[in-house]
């Protein structure tokens, strides 16, 4: 097998692939089975201040399934860790005990409050994260406080909050983007002035996965009634290597986490094609078990024999030029067809000089 191993922000990652932020990294115990399965890292649950009310319901997932019963698309409507804080620095400081070269990066989130950002991400530092991923993005649940994705859908507040965390922390930070607003680089962009190491992308799009039609209730039905939530699996794969690929291209050479659908190696790979330098998975791993690693593995390092490539850093970006406008399109297409008639025109003189050639001869040789 290819060395997959790779360093983003200074961080070594022994493959690209990270458990992404939910209910696969919840605790110690699941983390540490990630690790043993062979994932390069994990993006541990988002959690918060022990003060932070959070409760969830029953049920909180959904499913869209194709008409031969595949799953194609998921949608939650599960809220942040609902551990009080001070198990998650427990947490921390085993992990980087029993796994020290295994990477642990804390997600958070918190309401529009300095001193509370700044308490939270120096505790995670602390406690043995080895990097930060700042939760701008989850879209339900804390909004309406003003958290999550209404706060990452607010470039100055993106940059700011990105600001006070880079005070006072020396490990990597990674903003994760929020997919429900217009331009994703927009944020992007202001959480690197803010002083972000990278970012992730892309967290849940906001959905209603269906209605019930015996009932009229939409789903996940909680007491007859249910709220939009984060929609997730391979359904949400083209969004996220799009919004990927824009970033990529406005904010070239800055690190990005993607991810969005990832249910194989090939859509892992997409999304290095498009500029991720790691690739989170979340849904994929709730669906097939942490198993899916093999695969993710198997698959990469096989397309690197494939295109001999050396190291994983060789494929990030390598389909980026091959993005353009519509309006290149057309003149590549116009260039296109125009040699094609000159090359035929040309291949109709030399057949007809050919012939005419042909024609002379024999007569010739009649006489």
């Amino acid at each position: 097998m290819k060395d997959l191993s790779t360093t983003v922000n200074g961080i070594e990652f022994e493959n690209p692939f990270l458990l992404g932020s939910g209910p696969p990294g919840t605790n110690a115990r699941v983390i540490a089975k990630a690790f043993r399965a062979g994932w390069g890292g994990v993006v541990a649950k988002t959690t918060s201040l022990s003060d932070t009310e959070v409760i969830n319901v029953v049920p909180r997932y959904g499913k869209l399934k194709s008409a031969s019963g595949d799953v194609i698309g998921f949608q939650n409507i599960e809220l942040i860790s609902d551990r009080p804080f001070e198990d998650w620095e427990a947490d921390f400081a085993a992990l980087r005990k029993e796994f020290p070269t295994k990477v642990v990066i804390a997600s958070i989130m918190e309401c529009y409050d300095k001193s509370r950002w700044q308490e939270l991400a120096s505790r995670c530092e602390k406690a043995g994260a080895k990097g930060l991923e700042l939760n701008f993005s989850c879209p339900h649940g804390h909004p309406e406080r003003g958290m999550g994705a209404a706060m990452g859908q607010d470039p100055a507040q993106v940059e700011e909050v990105t600001r006070w965390v880079k005070e006072v922390v020396t490990i990597p930070i990674w903003a994760k983007m929020t997919p429900n607003i217009t331009d994703i680089t927009i944020p992007s962009a202001s959480a690197i002035r803010g002083g972000a190491s990278g970012v992730s992308a892309i967290n849940t799009i906001l959905s209603v996965i269906g209605i019930d039609l015996k009932s009229l209730r939409p789903f996940p039905t909680v007491e007859g009634h249910s709220v939009p939530g984060g929609y997730s699996a391979l359904g949400a794969k083209p969004v996220g290597l799009r919004m990927v690929q824009e970033i990529a291209s406005v904010l070239k050479d800055f690190p990005i986490s993607g991810m969005g659908g990832v249910m194989t190696s090939r859509d892992a790979i997409e999304f290095l094609l498009v500029g991720s330098s790691t690739v989170q998975v979340c849904t994929g791993a709730m669906l097939q078990g942490l198993g899916m690693i093999d695969e993710l593995k198997e698959g990469l390092s096989s397309f690197m024999e494939q295109h001999d490539f050396k190291q994983v850093q060789d494929i990030v970006g390598k389909s980026l030029p091959y993005f353009t406008t519509h309006h290149h399109l057309v003149e590549l297409q116009a260039e296109s067809k125009a040699l094609k008639m000159a090359s035929r025109a040309s291949t109709d003189k030399a057949w007809g000089e050919e012939s005419l050639q042909n024609q002379t001869s024999k007569m010739t040789s009649n006489d």
